[in-house]
């Protein structure tokens, strides 16, 4: 059973910097998408950033010129750096294995998560 295990978390000031990352057990790395989504408290789980299997990336308005997403498929990792982090960064941070579509008409992808494959968590919290 594929296990991805999420690292990296922390309490940080504002505007303060994080590396996460998430390992997997196997390598399940070569036909899957990888995306980073976080869930605050009371809060849904939203979608922060994916990397295509092919390495192109796609952020959230969120994230978009703070977060960097990376991934190293000889080592079965994917990176999460965050920097110029907000209070509303709080949340837990989880990894998930999926599966990206490009959209010829919106000509942009779109990101499905695997139902399976999702991490633990590590918590990210980012004080004023």
């Amino acid at each position: 059973q594929v296990q991805l295990v999420e690292s990296g978390g922390g309490l940080v000031q504002a505007g303060g910097s994080l590396r996460l990352s998430c390992a997997a057990s196997r390598g399940i790395f070569s036909g899957y998408a990888m995306g980073w989504y976080r869930q605050a408290p009371g809060k849904q789980r939203e979608l922060v950033a994916f990397i295509t299997s092919g390495g192109t990336t796609i952020y959230a308005d969120s994230a978009k010129g703070r977060f960097t997403i990376s991934r190293d498929n000889a080592m079965n990792t994917v990176y999460l750096q965050m920097n110029s982090l907000k209070p509303e960064d709080t949340a837990v941070y989880y990894c998930n294995a999926g599966l990206a579509r490009f959209n010829s008409n919106s000509r942009s992808y779109l990101y499905t998560p695997g139902s399976t494959y999702w991490g633990q968590g590590t918590q990210v919290s980012v004080s004023s």
